[in-house]
């Protein structure tokens, strides 16, 4: 006779949602190493991302691991943090939809409003690799949970 397993399912829905109130996104096609485009943000805007292992992203695909890198930055004067991501790994992308995307730059914990979000994009853009930048439409991401730390 076999035996009935009873698996409980977590549902990150709830969470994965919350998790994305009052944020922007951004995707930005760069084609160097994150810490490159980092520094370029650092040296030639004035702002001070930093990698950040503690909220770095470990998805398992094919059997591997694979580890996406998170930069952070925290605005001194309110409660607005930067976070950029590496879609790519390995070969492997964090987000595949955006596949053509290299970084994702996400916005969270303050209200962004669409003047400063184009401030940004037009600063981002003075970046000599930068050679596309769009925001993203968070409804469109497949798959949410893995920008969530």
């Amino acid at each position: 006779m076999a035996e009935k397993s009873n698996k409980l399912v977590l549902d990150n829905s709830e969470m994965t949602e919350e998790f994305f109130e009052n944020t922007r996104l951004l995707g930005i096609m760069a084609p160097v190493k994150d810490y490159q485009f980092c520094w370029h943000l650092n040296s030639m805007i004035g702002l001070d991302f930093r990698l950040n292992h503690d909220i770095e992203i470990r998805l398992v695909k094919k059997k591997r691991d694979y580890f996406f890198s998170v930069y952070e930055f925290a605005e001194p004067v309110n409660f607005l943090c930067h976070y950029v991501y590496n879609n790519k790994f390995d070969g492997e992308y964090l987000l595949n939809e955006f596949r053509h995307f290299d970084f994702l730059w996400l916005m969270k914990g303050d209200e962004v409003t669409n003047q400063t979000l184009q401030q940004t994009i037009a600063t981002i853009r003075t970046i000599p690799s930068v050679q596309l930048i769009t925001e993203l439409a968070i409804d469109k991401i497949e798959n949410k949970e893995n920008l969530v730390f």
